[in-house]
């Protein structure tokens, strides 16, 4: 009699036994099953998974996918998203979609189960914004626990007047954004205000800070009042005045600091502004602290340039890894050829670097000037290899392609041939620390990726350069081609040990493909080659249409008003230039126009764009020099020498394609990670 209850217990037990397993069993068949989509699929595959895949992760996969492609919304809805992190993301777009169709309770609902169900999940953020409007608090919550979101520099920028208590909204921004929209007159009322609502000293500090990053150096002194300014403040007031304001009050700013706080950090980075004219002022160094002196790289550099060159041998090998020991060297390197001393260029150039290859950019200008004074010195064996390595181990750009030019491997650069075909480009992972931006990436919600780096970042933590890497592509992604390309290019210039796939991606994405059909009718009118206008587009603009110079010069190509009515045949203005379509129309205009001066000349028409016609007449005919690449050398203007070599780098890189490069450098790149510097030049090249 007791067995019939204990066979049913075990019969029970053998049911869930065998229900768990099949349970276990199914998922695992599923996760087998389960393929992952990228942006790379056709939009029939997509379509085929989200109606028949087995997998439900695989149909949602294809339901994002397919609304990153069309922005069909519906396509989400009835996926039984559950604890999937791309329920937040689905959540916050239904949110986002009934608020903009005026359901402000379907949205308000919606914004709550996103808050209670993901409360640490980027969107969050957002639900709080909307929230917070009948629950303050919520809108503390999201400036303390989500303080560089969007949601929460929103919050603070709200309309440029400040809706929060004690200047909590000029402060905010001050610390996660001061260059946020509507941040300007924030700070500078909360600066302003008197008695109870004045700010404390150290918001002040903070406050006077932002507005010398945003370039207010006035301001920035006004608000500090009596105040003296801590250093990392004295210092952004100093580098302000010298760029945008009196230059001999921010030298003294500058020395004052370094004076007063000889052994801080922000001193060391003071005495590198100062020091860093090709033709700096012996008065103003020997004005600095000696043991900062003795400390600094930069100030070594600047007393070997006033010194002829004389102790820069010393120099190179007390800081061989230093970014202005670079630039000392080929600074050096380059008067050293130009007066015809090829024999102490090849010995510059032929430095060894105990941290393996300098940056891309600089190591193929290294490797280029090497190849070159080696031939002028009669060792031409040398001077192949030396070539070769650089072709073989570096991707297409300006003096790749003058190593091919040398050894007869390149074709003649003309500037109207049509382009040769292209790969088609390949999806590639952000490869970000961040996994669910990698995953957001993938399935191309590319605005909710960015939102959740932004959520992540911390202004006063520098990122490694593999995530200063994802967040160009990131910009790039959502439009900002103007802060994108400018970061990876300075990336491309620091980063020192990239892995050759890593390499390889930072290349490729500072060559985007943007206004495809304006460059193409462009072109075609003016019988130029499309990625000629690609090429200046990058190097005016960064393909920026609302960009304005402090010229007036307007749009993509970055045209003066001026020259833009001439070649209209009539009065334009700026919003006219600001259309892609009118802009390109234009510069191509003028562009083939100055080809047409030059009979074909790529480099003085190039050089002529920036500089203008009239004052390359009076330069000599590049094509009697003994080499192009003195000739461009020997552009008086630094600027418009710049601009030339970035332009036929651009040229180069568009025209690169995808073809391979992956052999390292100097016997492999080093795979540890390069120590962050944030040191800027801006006469790399």
């Amino acid at each position: 009699m007791q067995a019939g209850p204990r066979i049913g217990t075990l019969l029970l037990l053998s049911v869930a036994g065998f229900s768990g397993l099949a349970a276990w069993g199914g998922q695992h068949l599923l996760k087998r099953q389960h393929q992952r989509l990228t942006p790379e699929v056709s939009q029939a595959s997509l379509w085929q998974h989200y109606r028949w895949a087995i997998d439900p992760q695989t149909r949602r996969e294809a339901a994002l996918l397919m609304v990153a492609r069309d922005g069909a919304p519906d396509l989400l809805h009835g996926q039984g998203w559950g604890r999937d992190p791309m329920a937040a993301v689905v959540l916050e777009r239904a949110a986002l979609t009934a608020d903009a169709h005026g359901k402000t309770s379907e949205a308000t609902q919606t914004w709550q189960f996103l808050l209670d169900r993901f409360p640490k999940a980027p969107g969050s953020a957002w639900a709080r914004l909307a929230l917070g409007n009948n629950n303050p608090a919520l809108h503390q919550q999201l400036l303390q626990q989500q303080p560089a979101h969007p949601a929460a520099l929103t919050l603070a920028a709200r309309d440029g007047s400040e809706a929060l208590p004690n200047h909590q909204g000029a402060l905010h921004l001050a610390s996660w954004n001061p260059r946020r929209a509507g941040a300007l007159k924030l700070m500078v009322d909360a600066c302003q205000a008197t008695g109870a609502q004045a700010p404390q000293s150290d918001q002040r500090q903070t406050l006077a800070q932002a507005l010398a990053k945003r370039g207010h150096a006035d301001a920035a002194l006004t608000c500090l009042q009596e105040l003296d300014a801590a250093p990392q403040t004295q210092l952004a007031i100093g580098r302000s005045l010298l760029m945008h304001g009196d230059p001999d009050l921010g030298t003294a700013q500058l020395l004052t600091l370094a004076q007063n706080h000889p052994n801080h950090p922000a001193s060391l980075e003071a005495a590198r502004i100062l020091s860093e004219p090709l033709n700096p002022e012996p008065g103003v160094l020997d004005a600095l602290p000696a043991a900062l002196q003795e400390h600094s790289a930069a100030v070594t550099a600047a007393r070997v340039r006033l010194a002829g060159g004389n102790g820069a041998d010393a120099a190179l090998i007390r800081w061989p890894n230093d970014p202005d020991i670079w630039q000392l060297q080929w600074d050096l390197t380059r008067e050293a050829f130009l007066a015809g001393d090829w024999e102490r260029a090849r010995d510059l150039l032929k430095r060894h670097y105990e941290d393996g290859p300098l940056p891309s950019p600089l190591e193929t200008r290294r490797l280029f000037w090497l190849g070159l004074s080696q031939k002028q010195l009669g060792e031409t064996a040398k001077a192949e290899r030396t070539w070769r390595r650089l072709i073989e181990a570096f991707p297409g750009g300006y003096y790749r392609w003058r190593a091919m030019e040398q050894l007869g491997m390149a074709e003649p650069l003309d500037l109207r041939a049509p382009a040769p075909p292209r790969e088609s480009p390949t999806w590639q992972p952000l490869n970000s620390h961040n996994n669910l931006v990698n995953e957001l990436w993938r399935l191309g919600q590319v605005h909710a990726a960015w939102e959740a780096w932004q959520a992540q970042a911390d202004p006063a933590i520098p990122p490694p350069p593999e995530e200063r890497l994802a967040e160009g592509r990131l910009r790039l992604a959502v439009g900002d081609t103007w802060r994108g390309l400018d970061q990876l290019w300075w990336l491309s210039l620091r980063w020192r040990d990239p892995s050759c796939q890593q390499r390889s991606l930072l290349h490729r994405s500072q060559f985007p493909r943007l206004f495809e059909a304006e460059i193409k009718k462009a072109a075609k009118q003016e019988g130029l080659q499309a990625n000629l206008l690609r090429a200046i587009a990058k190097q005016e603009s960064r393909f920026a249409p609302g960009v304005v110079s402090p010229a007036g010069a307007v749009g993509v190509m970055q045209l003066l008003p001026s020259t833009a009515a001439e070649m209209a045949g009539e009065p334009t203005n700026t919003p006219m230039l600001k259309d892609p379509a009118n802009n390109f129309e234009l510069g191509a205009r003028y562009l083939n126009q100055l080809l047409e001066q030059w009979e074909n000349d790529p480099f003085r028409s190039i050089a002529s764009y920036n500089a203008g016609p009239g004052a390359v007449a009076s330069w000599a005919d590049p094509r009697a020099a003994a080499a192009a690449a003195l000739w461009v050398e020997r552009i008086p203007y630094p600027e418009t020498r710049f601009y030339a070599k970035k332009v036929l780098d651009n040229l180069r890189g568009y025209l690169g394609g995808n073809q391979s490069f992956c052999k390292e450098a100097d016997g492999g790149m080093r795979k540890q990670r390069a120590g962050n510097d944030s040191t800027d030049h801006n006469h790399t090249h």
